[in-house]
């Protein structure tokens, strides 16, 4: 054993006190110095790994978070149905995201500046390292989501003429007595049993179509819907929508708008009974009446069939009377138009004497008229006689007579006449023949200056197939290619047969494409 080895066995006592004893004497050897810990390696990150870290943190640490704040930079619903603005305060803001299927369910429409709670997670989109909160729930702060989503279809649905002041159709007037009432309900409803306790009760006979449709829950809407244009295919007068009493979310199903528009498109009146006194809808609004409760509505549509009949037999009492007062006036009155009547046989022949009186009076008129036409023929006779038509003829030969002998005096005169101024009419032809020979000298001078300046105008050169070519913007005549440019418009003039001046002559427009100088 070495000396100075503690970790050596002890096999005796001896041993042992001889080993203190050397460690005892032995000096003390110096102890090495600590060698210094090894400096820990610096750890590197990449953006993703640092991104991923914190995705991780952040989706593990909030993982659910309830966050309240302002709305702020929305746009409205994306093409794909999700939501997308911000979250702020006073100090700071946060992108929100709704994806379509939660903001399907919400019950009112976020807008901007409106403050909410929404609750969610915090998530992390890595490509940008930006963190956002997906939410799973949101209200309005301060107001039920609810209330706020009444209020906000209320006013667009009155907006767009559903009801109100603006309404686009009138309130239909509900039947006085319907042939068949058609009602949207739950078969299994008390609503139901109070309508048709309350309608029996007072009308026994009035029939009814029930169209069986959930009234609450998930896809009541749809139900309603559906029922309400099943039934405007039917024979029914009028529509009753009807169901019991309940809270806000019990009856929100009338307050979604497809159940109004549906009420709205029906084509016959509808009879909105929800709930109770105080409970108002949507469907209120849009109906046409308004019952406080299903019994209401139907004391309202039912008539009581007593009253009914009472009021039938009294009317049919009145009438009777009626009928027998007439019949009797009637009567009276046929008495007093008989007793007026005259004897159609006597009238007949007094009739005859007055046209015998008649016939009589004209042939005497008629004799008066032929004697005074004899009397009248009588003296035409008298006066043709006496002017007889040979003493006419020989009065007529004597007149003959003495107009041939004036004729004869007026020929011999007139013949004297014309031998007279026969002599003058020599002289005269012999100056009208030197005249008409000046007139020819002065036409043939006429003739050959004419032809001169007719062989000196521009229409004989023109008439020989020249042309004159001008410019349309200024009217001045093309002399030469330099006068022209390509693309300037022309007019060129062409002379026809006999034309008397430039303005008759062919007119030709035409656009120059080129102009080119002769060599």
């Amino acid at each position: 054993m070495k000396q100075g080895d503690l970790f050596a066995p002890a096999d005796d006592a001896g041993g042992a006190a001889q080993r203190q004893e050397n460690v005892l004497r032995a000096p003390p050897a110096p102890k090495p110095a600590p060698e210094p810990p090894a400096a820990p390696a610096k750890a590197i990150l990449t953006v993703s790994e640092l991104t991923r870290q914190i995705k991780s943190t952040l989706e593990r640490g909030f993982h659910r978070v309830t966050v309240r704040g302002e709305i702020s930079g929305f746009r409205g619903p994306h093409p794909r149905g999700h939501l997308y603005f911000s979250l702020k305060d006073e100090g700071a803001c946060i992108d929100v995201k709704i994806w379509s299927s939660v903001a399907q369910r919400l019950k009112f429409r976020p807008k901007e500046g409106l403050a909410v709670i929404a609750e969610g997670s915090v998530d992390v989109y890595e490509p940008q390292g930006r963190y956002s909160l997906i939410v799973s729930r949101i209200e309005p702060e301060g107001v039920g989501a609810l209330a706020l989503a009444f209020e906000q279809l209320k006013e667009r649905l009155a907006a767009e003429g559903l009801f109100g002041e603006k309404r686009k159709r009138p309130l239909r007037a509900l039947p006085f007595l319907p042939r068949r009432i058609g009602v949207v309900t739950s078969v299994s409803g008390a609503a139901l049993r109070d309508f048709l306790r309350v309608l029996h009760a007072r009308h026994q006979r009035l029939p009814v179509l029930v169209c069986d449709a959930r009234v609450q829950g998930e896809g009541a809407a749809s139900e309603v819907v559906r029922a309400l244009r099943w039934l405007s295919k039917t024979d029914v007068d009028v529509v009753v929508v009807t169901r019991g009493g309940g809270s806000v979310e019990d009856l929100w199903t009338f307050n979604e708008e497809a159940v109004a528009r549906a009420i709205f498109d029906c084509p016959v009146p509808v009879v909105s009974a929800i709930g109770h006194e105080v409970d108002f809808t949507i469907a209120d609004f849009v109906a046409d009446y308004r019952a406080p409760t299903p019994s209401a509505a139907a004391e309202k549509l039912a008539p009581v069939l007593a009253d009914l009949q009472h009021g039938l037999a009294t009317a049919r009492h009145r009438l009777r009377k009626a009928a027998e007062r007439g019949i009797l006036e009637s009567r009276q009155r046929l008495g007093r138009l008989s007793s007026r009547l005259v004897d159609p046989r006597r009238a007949l022949s007094q009739r005859r004497l007055a046209l015998a009186e008649r016939a009589d009076q004209l042939g005497r008129a008629l004799r008066r008229a032929i004697s005074s036409r004899r009397q009248a023929l009588g003296g035409l006779s008298d006066r043709m006689n006496r002017r007889r038509p040979q003493a006419l003829l020989l009065a007529r030969r004597q007149g003959l007579r003495a107009l041939e002998q004036r004729l004869g005096s007026l020929a011999r005169a007139t013949l004297r006449a014309h031998t007279e101024e026969l002599g003058a009419s020599r002289a005269r032809s012999r100056l009208v023949g030197a005249a008409r020979r000046a007139i020819g000298e002065g036409r043939a001078q006429l003739g050959r200056l004419s032809g001169g300046l007719q062989a000196m105008s521009p229409l004989s050169v023109l008439a020989r197939g020249y042309s004159i070519v001008f410019r349309r913007a200024d009217g001045k005549v093309v002399r030469g290619a330099a006068d022209v440019s390509p693309g300037e418009e022309i007019a060129v003039r062409l002379a026809a047969s006999r034309v008397e001046g430039l303005e008759q002559c062919d007119r030709i427009e035409a656009t120059v494409t080129a102009a080119r100088k002769g060599r």
